[in-house]
């Protein structure tokens, strides 16, 4: 009987995901991934470890935080690769602490952004806080 599970050495499955080793490895030893079956130099990966360190990327380049991209995998809502919505961030915990972005638009216009719970990343919040000033010039020059 042929055994149909596929193994993948790290090497291999680095290839495959677009990370370095020592990225594997601290995801591993964060337990974002299952630990390589077999030990030593036997150790190997199997699909299931692809398909976690896949979701990983995915939520990863959608500026999702290590932290919540754990919670998510704890949930089973890791979901299918290719542009699913981020699913709901979990409600905020009394005591928690959080950071929030603040942007002073003008005189009585703020916008304030907490990056983690919006699922955007630094570049992501720069941008829109680029576009909400030029969207708020366009809308002062219409009214005058």
């Amino acid at each position: 009987m042929k055994n149909d599970v596929r193994k993948f050495t790290i090497d291999e499955m680095c290839a495959l995901v677009e990370m370095d080793r020592r990225t594997v490895r601290y995801y591993i030893q964060k337990g974002l991934v299952d630990r390589p079956e077999g030990v030593g130099k036997g150790a190997y990966y199997t699909h299931a470890h692809l398909e976690q360190l896949l979701a990983i990327r995915k939520w990863k380049r959608a500026g999702v935080s290590l932290d919540r991209i754990q919670e998510i995998l704890a949930d089973g809502k890791g979901g299918a690769p290719g542009g699913q919505p981020l699913p709901p961030p979990p409600p905020r915990k009394k005591g928690a602490v959080e950071v929030w972005s603040h942007l002073n638009v003008s005189d009585g216009i703020e916008l304030h952004i907490e990056p983690t719970r919006a699922g955007l990343s630094p570049g992501q919040v720069r941008a829109l806080f680029r576009d909400v000033m030029k969207v708020a010039g366009k809308i002062r020059e219409e009214k005058s």
